[in-house]
């Protein structure tokens, strides 16, 4: 089943959505590492781990985000992203499907 244009449309503004924000967390992430580093080397002592930390937050960013994760289960469904993604599950996607329909089908009931 292949997707409508609607849903190629909000596809696509989905994804880059995801590509700006990865973009802009990949930026906070030089800056904050490179923060991270001089202050666990000048005031950390025995204990660096702030460093560590900035690494957990982009990990953590990361699986939010999910950027490439609903491909290869929404390119067979006529949902696209929306088909292989859980409304209101703990990524971005999940979270835009809940906000945007309030659940896993659309609310007019059809599928698209």
């Amino acid at each position: 089943m292949q997707a409508t244009r609607t849903v190629l449309i909000r596809d696509f503004m989905i994804f880059w959505l995801k590509l700006w924000l990865d973009g802009a967390k990949d930026l906070m992430m030089i800056w904050l590492s490179a923060v991270a580093l001089v202050v666990d080397l000048f005031f950390g002592g025995r204990r660096r781990r702030l460093f560590y930390k900035v690494m957990k937050l982009g990990e953590r960013i990361d699986l939010w985000l999910n950027l490439h994760g609903a491909l290869s289960k929404g390119e067979d469904t006529g949902d696209g992203l929306f088909g292989a993604s859980k409304a209101g599950s703990d990524t971005l996607l999940g979270q835009l499907e809940q906000a945007v329909r309030g659940g896993d089908e659309p609310r007019s009931g059809r599928k698209p």
